[in-house]
């Protein structure tokens, strides 16, 4: 399987729900939004956001490549134990077409060495 290495570093930004998203000041290659009735959270890149409550910054994105259809199971869940095995936590975020592992920029090198030994092809990389 093909992972790619989006290029960048990004956060996790928590928002109130009254904030709203000002479309110029956000980078246009990736951003991931939800809303909750308590709080609005957004990845996007670091220093991207503003205003915001709290940021949790230092994060790097393997999106897996292709597009997965729903019926297909254990993928992240594999990914996920692979990299728990080695003490390396993950946040994952799903579109309708893609799911997408953030990794910590200090644990990058490291799950991308673990992947690669456990047969994952990975472009981008560091």
């Amino acid at each position: 399987m093909l992972l790619e290495l989006l290029k960048g570093e990004y956060a996790v930004y928590q928002c109130n729900t009254q904030y709203a998203l000002d479309k110029n000041r956000v980078e246009k290659e990736f951003l991931s939004l939800t809303k909750t009735k308590d709080e609005i959270s957004i990845v996007a890149s670091s220093k991207s956001i503003e205003p915001y409550e709290k940021i949790e910054d230092g994060w790097n994105i393997l999106k897996i490549m292709g597009t997965l259809d729903f019926s297909l199971t254990g993928i992240i869940s594999t990914i996920s134990t692979i990299l728990a095995n080695e003490n390396i936590s993950v946040f994952v975020i799903s579109t309708y077409n893609t799911d997408y592992i953030m990794i910590k920029k200090e644990a990058i090198e490291a799950a991308i060495e673990v992947l690669k030994k456990n047969g994952y092809e990975i472009k981008n990389e560091i």
